[in-house]
């Protein structure tokens, strides 16, 4: 396991080599302004015209072009194989949050090892932001700013239990899994609560959301 390669004081965007939606990093940057890139998602913040402050990754996808243009001591190889890019990133940086473009609306393949990563290193407080969605793991605690109407999915990796406020359709007593009962298409009546009794539970709301999901991970509530 590697150790912190990046400790920031503020929120970190995190620039993957998958779809990058057109706003999508000048959205995280005006949240999250420190810069890092797992592997070839450095080829997408450079075309950008952003210089991230690190890559990270085992360099099996950056072209060596784009690398040729890195400042070496900005490049972070991390070769074992037992892990995606993703993980090797989000594990080498502490920051309140981080706010990660490129990992969603590619391949699905890629989307589910993102959401397994989320779910792994829970402790980490991390934002995937899609064209139309976030996603995120759920805290123990958590107290959302929503509108009444929002669609809040709740996705268990996991066997997951917990209690909701706010929610159209409680769930309270309810026992999720993967292979059992999910949380698909739930809506808010307005600011939501929702506790959990262990970890494994991923929420996904509107990308409209992606502030009120910011201040509520930020605050660990």
């Amino acid at each position: 396991m590697n150790s912190i390669i990046v400790q920031s004081e503020v929120p970190v965007t995190l620039i993957g080599g998958g779809a990058v939606g057109v706003n999508d990093l000048e959205t995280a940057l005006a949240l999250a302004p420190e810069l890092v890139a797992a592997d070839g998602g450095a080829a997408a913040a450079l075309a950008a015209g952003y210089m991230p402050q690190a890559v990270i990754g085992d360099f099996d996808s950056i072209p060596e072009t784009v690398r040729a243009r890195i400042p070496a001591s900005r490049l972070f190889p991390i070769g074992e194989q037992e892990s995606t890019d993703f993980d090797k990133a989000l594990r080498s940086v502490a920051a309140p949050l981080v706010v990660a473009v490129g990992f969603l609306g590619d391949r699905v393949d890629h989307q589910l090892a993102a959401f397994n990563v989320l779910v792994r290193h829970a402790h980490r407080p991390c934002i995937l932001l899609g064209a139309h969605e976030v996603v995120f793991h759920a805290p123990a605690r958590l107290r959302l700013d929503l509108l009444a109407g929002d669609v809040v999915s709740l996705f268990p990796m996991g066997r997951v239990t917990g209690r909701s406020d706010g929610l159209e359709w409680p769930i309270d007593g309810l026992h999720f899994a993967p292979d059992g009962r999910v949380g698909t298409s739930n809506r808010a009546l307005g600011p939501v609560t929702i506790e959990t009794d262990g970890p494994g539970m991923l929420t996904i709301l509107p990308r409209r959301a992606l502030m009120a999901v910011a201040a509520a991970l930020s605050r660990g509530t």
